[in-house]
């Protein structure tokens, strides 16, 4: 997840950036996997000055996937850095990586999939779809999840405070603390009681505000309208359909599936590995590990249409309520060439990526870095700039 909220710089970066799958959409997406590192092809891409100026920034290591038109073997995948600093070891394309908040298009995709099913409503009250026991307000003038719609949930209009910018909490997440607490497990209830017991940011519906906790509420709903943990149902509905083999959703597990490389956190001016951590703290936020050629293949299938019928489709792209901001569970990235881009960026300790394509899942860019190091945000955009803008001015001569 992105565990602590793009700041506004980043934020303006980004703004400038069913059972089984419904019967209502298309067939099942191309489910090539993408070839090993070794055997893709490396002409020159059109990332790589980007990538290695994320690393002057600071990245130890930074890759990039790029695929056009769903044919994966043709994908052209770039690295600059190291993805284990001791060892010297380049990122590959199969390595596994902590994808922080680029689980929420997965969570609001099956949201919006029992949305279409008409087994929940987008003006639903939070309260309504939450398993027993699950509070839903701490009282004293605080937020009422019964006041709290899922619309509001998916597009950050809650008002709900962020659990991760709670002082207990943070000092146990990031800093010093990070050595002594990184296995400590943590379940939703308990993180969403830490968000309630803080005054709201915004009254409901009243603007955008980025929290962790909206994602962690969707998460529960899911639990409590299908019977399911959340988890269980994008496998069944998302990861099996589209052919993501490589995603998984850790739970308490600290591990990395193999293979991997290391992810770096600053801490004063120690560089710490924070590999290896208990991925609760983000739970249905931003607990997920995939790589990048699963991140191109979900968001092919999603902006194609292949996981949501149209209705939903136009919804989960609606910023309509955020003034441009926010959809429901996607960002619009506007590049500087003019051409608009969807998709999501994420962060959890260690590990940043982002993931963007066109409207129609044809061009799809995924990056990331093995830091959670603040970069200067134009170097972001950079990557998809390098890419999307640069492929529009040569079909613009064609």
């Amino acid at each position: 997840m992105t565990m602590r909220p793009p700041g506004p710089a980043v934020a303006a970066a980004l703004a400038a950036v069913a059972a089984l799958a419904l019967p209502t959409c298309a067939g099942r997406p191309a489910t090539t996997r993408v070839p090993p590192a070794g055997s893709i092809a490396r002409p020159p891409a059109t990332t790589v000055p980007a990538l290695h100026r994320l690393v002057a920034d600071g990245a130890p290591g930074a890759a990039s996937l790029i695929t056009r038109a769903g044919r994966f073997p043709a994908a052209r995948f770039s690295t600059a850095g190291y993805a284990d600093l001791r060892s010297r070891r380049r990122m590959t394309a199969a390595d596994h990586f902590r994808a922080g908040s680029l689980t929420k298009p997965l969570v609001a995709t099956v949201v919006l999939q029992l949305v279409a099913e008409r087994r929940l409503r987008l003006s639903d009250p939070a309260a309504a779809h939450l398993p027993p026991g699950v509070p839903v307000t701490a009282g004293h003038g605080g937020v009422d999840l019964r006041n709290v719609t899922v619309h509001q949930l998916l597009d950050h209009t809650s008002g709900l405070f962020n659990y991760t910018q709670d002082p207990w909490l943070t000092r146990r997440f990031y800093g010093t603390g990070f050595a002594a607490h990184r296995y400590d497990s943590h379940t939703p209830a308990e993180l969403l009681r830490i968000a309630l017991h803080h005054p709201p940011v915004a009254a409901p519906g009243a603007r955008f505000a980025y929290s962790n906790t909206n994602y962690l509420v969707l998460g529960l709903i899911i639990r409590a309208v299908t019977g399911h943990p959340y988890a269980a149902e994008i496998r069944r509905r998302i990861l099996l359909p589209a052919g993501l083999g490589h995603t998984s959703f850790p739970g308490t597990d600290p591990v990395l599936p193999a293979p991997h490389g290391r992810a770096y956190s600053r801490i004063g001016d120690r560089r710490v590995d924070a590999t290896s951590l208990d991925p609760s703290r983000a739970g249905a936020a931003g607990e997920m590990v995939t790589t990048l050629g699963d991140l191109n293949r979900f968001f092919s299938a999603l902006l194609g249409g292949k996981l949501l019928p149209p209705r939903q489709m136009a919804a989960i792209r609606s910023e309509r309520h955020t003034g441009g901001t926010y959809g429901l569970g996607l960002y619009a990235t506007r590049l500087p060439c003019g051409v608009t881009v969807w998709g999501h960026n994420g962060e959890i300790n260690g590990s940043f990526a982002q993931s963007a394509g066109t409207v129609g899942g044809r061009h799809v860019v995924s990056y990331r870095v093995n830091t959670d190091d603040r970069l200067e945000p134009a170097d972001t955009t950079a990557v998809l700039s390098a890419e999307f803008c640069a492929r529009d001015r040569v079909s613009a001569r064609k």
